[in-house]
């Protein structure tokens, strides 16, 4: 077995291209080699700012020979059936072999050299690699035919055992030269092969290994920062970018002016790793320090004065515009920018940011005001929140809108027709206040000069600029927090303020997604809405938020409905408009006016209007589904099965996620016992039985007129006493309880199916079992819907 090593040098590789392009590397090559019925015992793949290498350890000196067979028409086949083969094949009748009564063509193919095979292999590979960009260079450029490559190919090594594996792409010959280190080691290298090509480099300045760099950086640097008294910023993704631009990396430790500590540490922090790719320091109380380590790719003979310095001097600058944009954006109250949100548009179908914070500001005022968001933890804890009650219709439906405007330029008219206002009734007092006033705030920051320089620090920017400003406490962190949680593992707000206007944020952009008929599909979310989704839902467990979650969902709906239709009715009447212009016949300014009244009267009254309600009802189910499949995402990992979201899901009116989640636990718990799994069993069985005769939905029950048998007694007995106790206990959000009274059922069901015949030829007795088979289908219904518990 021999080893095969691959090196493709080029001009500098992004760094965040290097990890995909070692993956890819690997995949193509093992396709390749599969095509000629080869594979590698191991592939090792190395990628650096110059370089992209692989190492195939184990191949074959030759592919093996194999016998190819086709079948062909049968001997006794026409003569033009038998021609048309033998042009095929290239082979004359009499090499062709019968076999009952059917001629093949087999062809023995000797096998082929490794070496030629990469020698094709390794041209095809580079002229179809799948760089996210790529660039042509030279002269060929011209042509849209020519080599493309991330940066221009310099060299190629290719090289089988100890001999160069030969072939030629765009005019680069394979070899077995490279180059080492820029400038400690520049020099021609000639390679021996794949065993000692990683010691060659070393010993050029060059560290193939991109883990072995980073771990150099990342203990350097840390040993840097503790020897000065610090301690290093950990950040992964700047030792892998830091570890993708360097090849032979030295960490320095350098200062900059404490003045500059006055700028938050976040804008700090930013500005050293997006610009200058640096980490940063802190002190020994957690404060970050006036110290950076940056990566150098030369082992400088003044150990690394003047980089330090010259780097020194760069982020100096950065922080000096970092500043600059602080201090101006100070001047101006987050007030004062809230009118230019009108001009950033949220999205065409759905208005402006400032539509957006109007409805956030409202539901974020509603949700504490509806008692859902309160200042007592402990009071969420204890039921449903005022307005909430278990008994609210499930459907959501939303209300009628009171007007639509179809503007002449319905697309930027910033018109929200159609908005139902919240019922805000209850006061809500201080905390709805502020609430409100955060919710307010929360956006104004967009239109800073710190976030538009850096959007990672949207919201947080915000917070710093409120507590400036003088806002409550509460208002600047809810300002700050209210994106969160953005993603698995962030922090999930619990502080009244930012709990309300986080839910609502994320509340009123899947709502208005959804009505805009704008979900996710497949592998596409452009507006995040997964992500939000989930934040809702970790929103509400982590504080135990009480309500039934097509109320708000509702409401968010009804006031952006308006928008979204208003929108659609502008492009109909754009489209009668257009259509008009076409025809050389353009439409006046009065049959624009008589068009547009037309349009927004059909749409606001008869099938119109009654569309308008389906949709928005519609739109509140499909968000519910949708945040009912996040959940099992997010709990799958807890150990929770989706089968048991489903049942619980499937029962109808149950959006209360704190209380589906306690349902579903006690449910989990109960279906791995062995009552459980008997009930399962049973359940399935009568469910069975009624579906096979048609029997749906609930059935009047009345007592036997004839005399029941002693198993059927025992069943009707058992239900009596069961049904109450169980309807009480999930009444009472005691599902262990319920549990236990359905575990009651076992044994009276199963001694029913032993004992008793359904389908009994007397009508009376058959239509009294199966209504009674129906009872037991309810009673377990009060707490799941076991037909979608899979077992």
């Amino acid at each position: 077995m021999t080893d095969f090593l691959l090196e493709l040098r080029s001009e500098e590789i992004p760094a965040r291209m290097q990890a995909g392009a070692r993956e890819n590397l690997a995949k193509l090559f093992t396709a390749e080699l599969a095509k000629a019925g080869l594979s590698a015992g191991e592939i090792v793949t190395y990628a650096g700012p110059r370089r992209l290498a692989l190492i195939a350890r184990g191949l074959p000196a030759a592919t093996e020979a194999v016998s190819e067979e086709v079948k062909g028409p049968r001997a006794s086949a026409p003569p033009q059936a038998l021609e048309g083969f033998l042009r095929k094949t290239g082979l004359t009748r009499e090499q062709l072999t019968e076999r009952d009564g059917v001629l093949f063509a087999i062809t023995e193919k000797p096998g082929r050299a490794t070496a030629e095979v990469l020698a094709e292999a390794v041209p095809a590979i580079v002229r179809a690699f799948p760089w996210p960009k790529s660039m042509r260079w030279g002269a060929e450029s011209a042509s849209t035919e020519s080599m493309r490559w991330v940066r221009p190919l310099h060299a190629i090594v290719a090289l089988f055992g100890g001999e160069v594996v030969p072939f030629e792409i765009a005019g680069i010959t394979s070899g077995n030269v490279t180059r080492g280190h820029r400038f400690h080691a520049p020099a021609e290298i000639v390679l021996t092969g794949a065993d000692t090509y990683v010691e060659q480099l070393r010993a050029a300045k060059v560290l193939v290994d991109q883990d072995e760099r980073a771990a150099i950086i990342r203990a350097r640097a840390s040993a840097l920062a503790a020897e000065a008294g610090l301690e290093l910023v950990e950040d992964e993704g700047l030792v892998a970018e830091n570890a993708g631009l360097t090849e032979w990396p030295v960490p320095l430790l350098g200062r900059f002016d404490a003045a500059f500590l006055d700028v938050p540490p976040e804008v700090i922090q930013l500005t050293a790793r997006v610009n200058q790719k640096y980490f940063v320091c802190r002190s020994g109380d957690g404060q970050l320090a006036n110290a950076f380590v940056c990566t150098a790719n030369i082992e400088a003979t003044d150990g690394g004065a003047k980089i330090v310095e010259g780097n020194g001097k760069v982020l100096a600058a950065r922080l000096s515009d970092a500043r600059f944009f602080y201090e101006t954006d100070l001047k101006t109250k987050l007030d004062d920018l809230r009118p230019k949100l009108e001009k950033i548009v949220f999205h065409e179908k759905l208005g402006t940011v400032a539509d957006k914070v109007e409805r956030v500001a409202k539901l974020a005022r509603w949700l504490v005001e509806e008692g859902i968001v309160t200042e007592s933890p402990s009071r969420r804890r204890e039921g449903l929140g005022e307005g909430s009650a278990p008994s609210d219709v499930a459907g959501g439906e939303v209300p009628p809108p009171s007007q639509f405007q179809v503007n002449d330029a319905p697309h930027r008219s910033g018109h929200a027709g159609g908005m139902t206002d919240l019922k805000l009734v209850n006061g809500g007092g201080e905390l709805a206040d502020l609430a409100e006033r955060a919710a307010y705030l929360a956006k104004a920051d967009l239109v800073t000069g710190m976030v538009g320089e850096f959007p990672e620090l949207q919201g947080l920017m915000g917070g710093y600029y409120a507590a400036a400003q003088g806002e409550d406490p509460r208002v600047a962190e809810a300002v700050r927090d209210h994106y969160k949680p953005v993603g698995q593992g962030d922090d999930v707000p619990t502080a009244p303020v930012t709990v309300a206007v986080a839910l609502a944020d994320k509340l009123d952009t899947l709502s208005a997604f959804f009505v805009g008929d704008m979900p996710p599909t497949g592998s596409k979310d452009p507006y995040a809405l997964r992500r939000a989704a989930l934040g809702v839902a970790e929103i509400i467990q982590s504080n135990r938020l009480r309500f039934r979650l097509h109320r708000p969902i509702a409401s968010c709906i009804a006031q952006v409905s308006g928008r979204v239709r208003g929108y659609e009715l502008g492009d109909q009447l754009t489209e009668l408009a257009r259509a008009r212009m076409e025809i050389g016949d353009p439409m006046s300014h009065s049959e624009l006016l008589a068009q547009k009244e037309k349009l927004t009267d059909r749409a606001t009254t008869g099938e119109g209007l009654e569309e308008y309600k389906n949709r928005g009802a519609a739109a509140n189910l499909r968000l519910l589904n949708f945040f009912a499949d996040r959940l099992k995402v997010q709990q799958r990992e807890a150990g929770v099965r989706h089968d048991l979201i489903d049942a619980v899901f499937a029962l109808g009116g149950e959006d209360d996620l704190v209380r589906l989640l306690a349902r579903v636990r006690a449910l989990q718990a109960f279906v791995t016992t062995d009552d459980g799994t008997n009930l399962l069993a049973g359940y399935k069985r009568a469910a069975n039985i009624l579906k096979k005769e048609g029997v749906e939905g609930d059935q009047p029950w009345t007592a036997p007129t004839y005399t029941p048998e002693p198993a059927e007694a025992d069943l009707i007995a058992a239900l009596d006493a069961a049904e109450p106790k169980a309807a009480q206990a999930v009444q009472a959000e005691d599902f262990e309880a319920a549990m236990a009274a359905l575990a009651s059922l076992r044994a009276p069901i199963d001694r029913f199916f032993d004992d008793v015949t359904v389908n009994d030829a007397d009508p009376a007795k058959r239509t009294a079992r199966l209504a009674l088979l129906a009872r037991v289908r309810a009673a377990v219904h009060t707490v799941a819907d076991f037909s979608r518990i899979e077992g």
